[in-house]
């Protein structure tokens, strides 16, 4: 999402910006605007987005546990992390879900936010209240700490990651868990990095110098990493080529530029299919890019769309989307082998 402590008027400015799930959207029927005649190898023409879940503060971080035949999201602010399948419909799966018994004087994000499986079907959570990585068996709910800290500092509320082949987690740490933000008294990292970590290893900062690091993807490759950059100021997505140490082996570049993108919401989650089509969130919605950047399509819902991720058999689309949770079919499967 959305280095140093800024002033005061740019923590209220980035305030508007971060509080979204404030703005409930209308009850209007989510769309998919066709950009490009490309987009329909990747969703049909009559293809059309179902409301699978309602009364969310704000939806965040699916992801679909195979092993089971389920979704799970979180719901931050409410510190609420919740389960559907087409059996059983919604559920509370987590409570809390992040951290309990959290100053909201402080604290205004103390729930789950990003989700993810590691390789051996355990549940990854980027904890935003608890300042942290987690790791949850899926069966016994027993949760683990897996990080809190880079260099004796503590985390600022850990948002979004993703797994590599190699099991290393790549996560963004912006301070949107924060009530003050930037200003924070809690905050202790001088930057809101981007971190790799994996297991035996030590945190290891690959990008410290976006304001608001948000969503993150790896390409099919894993040659390439993107990071959305949620600052209403400078709205964009990053793009790193990665070497074989699974570092960024020259600075970054702008891969989309979203600042004259018009519509709901600010640069937030993604996920890349096998395929290399891209499904990012922006202003307007969740946009469907070509692995280039070529815009092919848009899912609208009248409200920023924050987060999605492939389910099912790996053709179905599922996205968070304000206060409710919608599906889609594809024609492509997203999953990789």
């Amino acid at each position: 999402m959305m280095l140093t402590r800024r002033t005061l008027l740019a923590s209220t400015v980035a305030l508007a910006a971060a509080t979204a799930w404030a703005d409930a959207p209308g009850e209007v029927a989510p769309t998919v605007r066709r950009i490009s005649p490309k987009l329909d190898r990747i969703i049909d023409p009559g293809a059309k987005a179902e409301v699978i879940a309602t009364g969310i503060k704000w939806a965040e971080g699916p992801v679909w546990v195979k092993q089971g035949g389920y979704l799970l999201f979180s719901d931050p602010p409410a510190n609420i992390m919740r389960r559907w399948s087409r059996r059983d419909g919604v559920s509370i799966f987590l409570e809390p879900s992040g951290t309990g018994g959290l100053d909201p004087k402080l604290v205004r994000e103390a729930g789950s936010n990003g989700l993810a499986l590691d390789h051996q079907g355990r549940l990854l959570i980027a904890n935003s209240g608890g300042r942290s990585i987690d790791r949850v068996d899926l069966r016994t709910k027993q949760r683990t700490t897996l990080l809190g800290r880079y260099e004796g500092h503590r985390f600022n509320s850990c948002n979004d990651l993703t797994v590599s082949r190699s099991g290393a987690i790549y996560f963004t740490d912006p301070p949107y868990g924060f009530a003050q933000f930037n200003e924070s008294l809690l905050k202790e990292t001088a930057q809101n990095g981007v971190y790799r970590w994996k297991e035996g290893g030590e945190v290891q900062l690959v990008e410290g110098g976006l304001t608001f690091p948000n969503g993150i993807a790896l390409s099919p490759d894993e040659k390439r990493l993107f990071v959305s950059s949620s600052d209403p100021q400078n709205k964009k997505i990053m793009v790193y080529d990665l070497g074989a140490d699974g570092l960024p082996s020259s600075p970054g570049r702008v891969f989309l530029d979203a600042g004259d993108m018009p519509g709901p919401g600010n640069p937030d989650g993604m996920k890349i299919a096998a395929d290399g089509t891209m499904f990012c969130s922006a202003p307007g919605g969740m946009w469907i890019l070509a692995p280039d950047g070529e815009k092919l399509g848009l899912i609208e819902d009248g409200a920023a769309i924050a987060n999605c991720c492939f389910g099912d058999d790996g053709r179905t689309l599922y996205l968070t989307s304000n206060t409710r949770v919608l599906r889609l079919p594809l024609r492509i499967n997203g999953w990789r082998a």
